[in-house]
């Protein structure tokens, strides 16, 4: 295997960097009464219970409406006490925007209080695929913050790759991407304009190429979220944002790794001479986490196209 084709825990013990405070959430008004809570863009750590990523919460008349649950019960904790801080109304829904740990694995501690947990069909397939995995991994993060979390996938189901509900007086649009992670999709509020990526979306970092992640899923997705022409992003990482930075700091780079690279591997160009070749991108050196990941995300969008032209 080619040295930058390193393994999934490498390149997570390569994004902990621990951190001197303990992390606390905190809610953020995007608009009307849509909030987000921006997470770390470090690694996952016992200080911040593995909230290194973007949640967020559409407060209704009806109750509140939670974007993603967090990687553990203490992390579901915090988010509940940051939603406290804006509303007395409870989490009555939970949506689920993919099945990387910190989107899912609070799910059990919602649910305990009456909350539904909702997603694509696809996504809850996926969340329990890598349940095992992701605890395993997440007790070496967090070793005893992790006690109490219990898997639980969502348990409201969508068919398709799309589908439209309403909540509390809202209308929320989910739509599969399959871009960053097995069973990610993004959440489109319509009335406020907004959308929440999941992990299609990074901003202030530079996205991660994971053995599971397809480059041509994410460009294709990244076009069609450019078709929406959203006012306000809550991206998966980083700081709420317009489309103009998103395409900046996600989608050029997701079209530099399929246009480019992947063209590369089809042209079956030399793949250590494709990445020293664009080892120094100074459109995107300013992202954080560049020098740790952008090699091995070259790495494997060749491999992509390489395996599937």
């Amino acid at each position: 295997m080619y040295k930058y084709l390193f393994p999934f825990a490498a390149l997570l013990a390569s994004l902990g960097q621990a951190q001197a405070t303990e992390y606390v959430p905190k809610a953020e008004q995007v608009v009307d009464n849509v909030y987000a809570i921006v997470g770390p863009i470090g690694g996952r750590t016992a200080a911040n219970d593995a909230l290194n990523a973007n949640m967020g919460f559409v407060v209704t008349p009806q109750g509140v409406i939670l974007i993603d649950s967090g990687a553990s019960q203490a992390g579901a904790q915090k988010l509940e006490n940051a939603i406290a801080k804006v509303t007395d109304q409870p989490v009555r829904w939970v949506i689920n925007t993919g099945a990387q740990d910190h989107r899912w694995l609070g799910n059990d501690h919602f649910a305990t209080r009456g909350a539904r947990i909702i997603a694509l069909k696809r996504t809850a397939v996926a969340q329990s695929e890598f349940a095992a995995q992701h605890m395993q991994m997440l007790a070496g993060s967090l070793g005893t913050r992790l006690d109490g979390t219990k898997p639980l996938p969502a348990t409201t189901l969508h068919d398709g790759d799309e589908t439209t509900i309403e909540l509390g007086g809202e209308t929320l649009t989910l739509r599969y991407t399959d871009a960053h992670f097995a069973g990610d999709a993004w959440v489109w509020l319509p009335k406020h304009n907004v959308v929440f990526t999941g992990d299609l979306v990074f901003v202030d970092r530079i996205l991660g190429v994971l053995p599971w992640s397809s480059v041509k899923n994410s460009q294709k997705a990244f076009h069609a979220l450019e078709a929406l022409n959203p006012k306000y992003i809550v991206p998966g990482h980083g700081g709420v944002c317009d489309l103009a930075k998103a395409k900046r700091d996600s989608g050029d780079y997701e079209d530099f790794l399929a246009d480019v690279i992947g063209k590369a591997a089809r042209d079956m160009e030399s793949l250590p001479d494709t990445l020293a070749k664009y080892a120094d991108l100074r459109q995107f050196r300013h992202l954080e986490l560049y020098d740790t990941l952008h090699l091995a995300n070259m790495s494997r969008a060749f491999t992509e196209f390489e395996s599937a032209p």
